[in-house]
């Protein structure tokens, strides 16, 4: 009797472990607060807004640049291409500077933010997907599920955390921002965006983006995912577009019904 009470006991635990781990994940959703025109060649990279406009980098092999965005009307008021061997990934303001990563170049490119005009390099191991910034830090995704966290005056990186979800870890964590203390991360070839406690790298929310893709305009190109967020603190706008979208969004993040 004691030992089926045991076996009972442990089933049991065992069950609830279970469904506690499948529910501690919750996924909201978004609704549309404004559209805005985006341009639909843009192979989007990397994204952030400042000052009342948005930076984009943008990708493919002789067609990658940096971009100064007019927020509403899309139109593109500065650029430079990148050299043609390199194709450009994403990007990050610091200080007077926009610093940018290459995606298996291993070398990251330093421009000032004021002009384009390239005033530095850097080097890194592996590949380069994504940076964003807090107050303190640079942050860099590299397609796999680990983060890396730079020292902004040389770019050396100074620890990783890994991304899980539910214990596992998460592969292809691409473009990122620093939203209100938390990382918000898109996963790339899905719809999901991943909001990441920076200390642990624990996803704490998923935020599905699929109502977004159907409305994007983008048609039935395989490359056209969900990929670029930008974060207005000054008045708390969230904004959202994707590779070869011809919108961007902005967007608030509610719970499902």
């Amino acid at each position: 009797m004691l030992q089926r009470l045991s076996r009972l006991t442990v089933l049991i635990a065992a069950l609830c472990f279970a469904a506690a781990a499948s529910a501690a994940i919750p996924t909201y959703r978004v609704e549309v607060v404004r559209v805005y025109p985006h341009d639909p060649h843009a192979f989007t990279e990397g994204l952030f807004y400042l000052n009342g406009y948005l930076y984009e980098s943008t990708g493919l092999t002789g067609h990658s640049q940096i971009r100064k965005v007019d927020l509403t009307t899309g139109r593109v008021l500065m650029s430079r291409d990148l050299a043609p061997a390199y194709f450009g990934e994403g990007i990050v303001n610091w200080r007077g500077r926009l610093i940018q990563l290459t995606w298996q170049s291993q070398v990251g490119f330093i421009y000032d933010l004021a002009s384009f005009r390239q005033i530095g390099e850097f080097h890194y191991p592996g590949e380069g997907w994504a940076l964003t910034r807090d107050a303190h830090e640079i942050i860099m995704s590299d397609g796999t599920p680990e983060l890396r966290f730079l020292e902004p005056a040389t770019l050396r990186e100074t620890h990783r955390v890994t991304v899980t979800a539910d214990g596992a870890p998460v592969k292809n964590v691409n473009e990122l921002e620093w939203v209100k203390g938390a990382l918000l991360a898109n996963i790339w070839l899905t719809s999901k965006i991943a909001r990441i406690d920076p200390a642990s790298g624990r996803v704490v929310a998923w935020i599905d983006l699929s109502n977004l893709v159907a409305q994007s305009g983008a048609g039935d190109d395989e490359d056209a995912v969900a990929n670029g967020i930008a974060y207005d603190a000054a008045h708390d706008r969230l904004f959202v577009t994707g590779k070869l979208w011809p919108k961007l969004f902005e967007v608030r993040v509610v719970k499902r019904p």
